[in-house]
Formats: structure tokens, sequence, C-alpha cells
């Protein structure tokens, strides 16, 4: 049995090999994926689904690091963001595979198994972590961000091994968490020293290309006052709807922030890329007394290449500006808390051509010759950020087609995941190239 090496196309027989194989294990992905969905892993709750998924790597034989994150091992770095909240058991969890012999190139494959919050779980059709698979599409949070995409680029390796092989490089798989909130799994991850030629991620994408995404900001904004009985409302300062003054005065900042974007050399022919989003407001305490605290956490769009700093003073001093003639905010300045995201944007460079090439070429192994992949500009955030912007690793997402994430109902189209798990394989293959495996 002949090896291959990267970058080369494969001979047919092989790639039938390799498909069949995926084909082959589809139905045990299936209920994996179901498996790994069921486990809720909100942000600080992810530990059970990291012992799912170091449990699943050391079955297989990777050699599985699984570490604990401390902060203060990040908090030095470039693209790191302050936590709130309880991190005390927050892990990365990572699978290496070392070939027998190194013909190709090395490669990360990057999942994360945080989900966003599920709100009112009587609002979906279904229960939020109940798998259920209707029409071809499995439903459930966390089914399409992302772990359908984990899971297809961890039975991807799997289809190789079914197939006789193993990558002729180094094959870093590696699970991690925060990629919703500051980033910091993928983070932990290169601080623990984790390289490799190229970083792929598959994000639900529809198989389309990220080509750039934009930054993003998270920021409390907490305004204060005085309580008194509604029946002397005027006696007292209303911080509920005061806060609403302020988040006006933010959306006029951001559409200030598109008229920019108009003439960015990157996100010009993107529609308002940037977005304001004012995502959860806690205040006041009882109905018949007028709020004296409010909290609201935002969320502000920021184009690649801005400079933070810069941006957090505009905020800041957008803010000062709203309160300074303002009733009761001129007396009780609100005050603004930098609580998560601080993440620059990031834009593909050429260098990344020789990986976007080979995927490519596995595309087109899969739709036809011809059928080209589609590149995006994101008016969102990845992980890819890390590896392209201060590790000098070509980073990109590919991913499966996925509706609602972030919502309700959120659910991922199994087919995509199949085809995904094949054109993963395909691109390990010729990326890494091939070592036979005897029996």
């Amino acid at each position: 049995m002949s090896s291959t090496s990267p970058s080369q196309t494969l001979p047919a027989e092989t790639i039938d090999r390799i498909t069949q194989a995926v084909h082959a294990g589809f139905e045990e992905q299936t209920q994996f994926l179901a498996d790994f969905v069921r486990i809720p892993s909100l942000r600080f709750e992810e530990g059970p689904a990291q012992d799912f998924m170091a449990d699943a790597l050391r079955r297989r034989g990777y050699k599985v690091d699984d570490w604990t994150i401390n902060l203060s091992d990040l908090a030095h770095l470039a693209g790191f963001g302050p936590i709130f909240g309880d991190f005390s058991r927050a892990r990365s969890v990572v699978g290496s595979h070392h070939p027998k012999t190194v013909k190709g190139r090395s490669l990360i494959l990057q999942g994360h198994l945080d989900v966003v919050p599920t709100g009112p779980a009587e609002m979906w059709s279904d229960p939020p972590f109940d798998p259920v698979i209707r029409d071809g599409w499995m439903h459930g949070r966390g089914s399409g961000d992302m772990k359908a995409g984990t899971v297809a680029a961890l039975f991807a390796l799997d289809a190789l091994a079914r197939a006789g092989f193993e990558p002729a490089a180094t094959v870093h798989f590696q699970s991690v968490i925060e990629e919703e909130s500051t980033g910091l799994g993928a983070l932990s991850t290169l601080q623990r020293g984790y390289r490799a030629d190229v970083a792929v991620l598959p994000e639900p994408s529809d198989f389309t290309i990220n080509r750039a995404q934009i930054g993003v900001l998270w920021f409390n904004l907490r305004v204060r006052g005085r309580p008194v009985h509604v029946a002397v409302a005027g006696d007292g300062s209303n911080a509920i709807m005061a806060s609403y003054d302020v988040l006006r005065a933010l959306q006029g900042l951001e559409a200030e922030w598109n008229e920019r974007a108009a003439q960015d050399p990157v996100y010009k022919d993107v529609p308002h890329p940037l977005n304001f989003n004012a995502g959860k407001i806690e205040g006041g305490d009882w109905a018949s007394s007028v709020p004296a605290w409010c909290d609201v956490a935002c969320r502000m769009g920021v184009l690649p290449g801005q400079d933070l700093d810069a941006a957090k003073a505009q905020i800041e001093a957008c803010v000062a500006a709203v309160s300074r003639d303002h009733p009761f905010l001129s007396n009780n300045p609100p005050e603004v808390v930098w609580n998560g995201f601080q993440a620059e944007g990031y834009v593909l460079g050429p260098e990344v051509d020789p990986a976007l090439s080979v995927m490519q070429q596995s595309y087109e192994q899969v739709f036809g010759e011809g059928e080209v992949l589609v590149e995006n500009k994101m008016t969102a955030l990845t992980d890819t950020r890390f590896y392209g912007l201060y590790y000098d690793i070509p980073a990109f997402c590919i991913g499966p087609k996925a509706q609602n994430i972030h919502g309700f109902d959120e659910r991922v189209e199994l087919a995509s995941v199949r085809d995904l798990t094949v054109i993963l394989a395909l691109f390990i293959a010729q990326w890494c190239g091939l070592n036979p495996v005897e029996d």
C-alpha cells in the first residue's frame, strides 16, 4: 500500500476508500454527536463535555493533554480578555497524533464545545438539549455551533484509520472553551505551546471560507440612581429608563462607525458590518419602587485594524457625552466595565493560500470538478484570530450547514455534516500526507 505526499491529488481508489470509510462510520458519528449535544456545556459548566471528548481521544489512542487553565499564564498575552465568573474549573483538552514517519505538513483541528444560553426552554419546539432528528436535521443547542463540526473533524481522522491510513504529520485535535466569550480556550493552547503549519476550525459556514472577520468589544453599562416609592417617582431617578438614553447614543456611535466601514478596503462592500447589541438587561427590585440600578450587557463590533484602545475610548466618550447634560446621569455618571471579548478583527493573508488550495481540491473531490468554495466576510468572529494575528499560523473556518445558531431551535443538516467529514478527511490526507497502517 503506497503513501501519498502532501498537496498531490489522491488516486481515485484512495478517494473512494476514504469516502466509503466516512459513510460506514456515519451512523456511529451521528450517535456520538447526539450524545455530545445532550451534554449542556454552558459557560463555566463545560467540564462534563470536556470529559466526554478527552475520553473519546484516549480511546482512540491519541496522546491526551488535559489541563486546567490558569488565567495568570494568559493575562500578559495579546488577545487576552477579562473573565468575570468562576473560571477555576476551566479546562482545555488536546489529543495529538504523531506519525511513525513524517512526510507532510502539520495541522491543528480545533473545535469549541461551549454553547450560548438557551433562553426559555418553552420557546423551543423540542427541549434544547434533547438532540431530536427530524427531516434530516439534528436539533439542539450546540448542534450547529459547533459540535457537529468538531465531531466531523474527529470522525474524519477515524475514517482515515478505518481506510488503513494515518496522517503523515503531526495533528493536534483541540477541544476548547470560551470561544463564545473571550477566546481564552484557544489562547491557552497556544500558551501551552501547540503549533502547526495551518489551523482549520470547522465552524458552521455552509461550506464557505471566512476570509475576514470583525473584532468585538464586550462591556457592561452600569447605571446607578436613588430608589423611591413610585408614588413620588419625580423625587428619584429611574436607572432603567436612563439607560435607554445611553443605548440610543451608542446606536448613534454604531452608525458613525458603519459610515467609516463603507470606506474600509475589506468591508466596504458589506452592508452594515458593525453591530451594537444590548444583549441583556437587569435592573430594579420591585414593581412599585423606582429602579435605582440597571446593568446592560453590551457588544460592539470593530473593523479589522481598528485600534481597540481607541475604540474603547470612543465608547467611553460617547457614554460621557450623553450623560453630561442628562437630568439625572449628569450627577450619576454611568460606568463602563470591560468584561469579556477584547478581540481584534482578522483578515486571512496570502500565506494561507496553499492550505486553501488543498481545501478547494478536497471540496471538488466531494462536490464535483469546477465547484468553487465561496469566500465570505463575517460580521462576527471566531478563534482563528489568535493563530493568524499573534502566532503566524494561517487559520480559517469551513463547516456544515446550520440554522438558528444562538437562537431557538438551533439545528444542523446531517447530510452536510457527512460531506464535511469527507472533505476534512481528504484535506488531512492531502495536506499531511498518508502513511499506511498495517493491521
